[in-house]
């Protein structure tokens, strides 16, 4: 177990034995004592709290990077430990940063917001627009005219996500992403987290203790670039603890 420690309390982690590669690193840079006076550098309330950033404590540019172990099962709930990474675009394979970490603060939602989030919306703008554009959809394009007129955003939403069906067979698109399955809506809906990151980084921890200062945190006031205006510093400490002690205490069962 890892226990975070800052000046608002401690968090304690469990680390995932399916994440070899980004356990023995986290392991390794936390006994090591190279976390330590790093800060938590990014913080977005209702989303995450970033930290660990060596590089910037060592005036270091270490551009080694872990191959993404994106495990179906791990989600974004609130209190997931898991790795930064650069953007897809200059990182197609999802690797992750060798050192920078975040915890998930997140939000609670809907079953119907949930929903929208399996929608790609660019897709589906450029759909409607591209149906409009024909003889056959003349009333949906009027209809689209009218509600735009009235400034009615709540109804050209639901109108373009009633053209879903239609634009995915007549265009041959594809508007729905992979849908939630149950586990994650209860999660969400409960729990809370940021299911938009999931299956795009790698998770491989989570905080079973002190939540709370994952929430005090969150609520620090920023600067740019999303910076805390007061530092918050962060130790860490590596623990041993049995298995079946953490099963017991925190509910984690540990794959056999």
């Amino acid at each position: 177990m890892v226990i975070i420690h800052t000046s608002f309390g401690d968090m304690k982690a469990i680390l995932y034995d399916e994440t070899p590669l980004h356990k023995e690193n986290f392991l390794k840079l936390a006994k090591s004592g190279r976390f330590d006076s790093t800060t938590f550098h990014r913080v977005i309330k209702n989303f995450m709290i970033q930290g660990g950033d060596i590089d910037a404590k060592e005036g270091t540019r270490n551009s080694d990077r872990i191959d993404a172990e994106i495990v179906d099962k791990f989600y974004h709930e609130k209190g997931a430990l898991s790795a930064a990474r650069q953007g897809d675009r200059s990182n197609p394979e999802k690797k992750s940063s060798w050192c920078q970490f975040y915890v998930v603060h997140g939000n609670t939602f809907t079953e119907a917001q949930l929903e929208q989030l399996t929608i790609d919306h660019k897709v589906l703008n450029q759909a409607v627009n591209q149906l409009i554009q024909y003889e056959s959809h003349a009333d949906l394009k009027n209809k689209l005219l009218e509600l735009q007129r009235k400034g009615d955003q709540e109804g050209m939403q639901k109108l373009f996500n009633d053209c879903i069906d239609l634009a995915e067979k007549e265009l041959n698109v594809e508007i729905r992403k992979k849908s939630l399955n149950p586990e994650q809506i209860k999660i969400y809906t409960s729990t809370g987290g940021a299911p938009h990151l999931d299956n795009d980084y790698t998770v491989f921890g989570k905080v079973v203790e002190g939540l709370e200062v994952v929430d005090k945190i969150a609520e620090q006031r920023t600067g740019g670039r999303d910076k805390p205006i007061e530092d918050v510093f962060l130790t860490m400490e590596v623990v041993e603890v049995k298995k079946k002690e953490i099963t017991e205490k925190y509910g984690y069962k540990y794959a056999e």
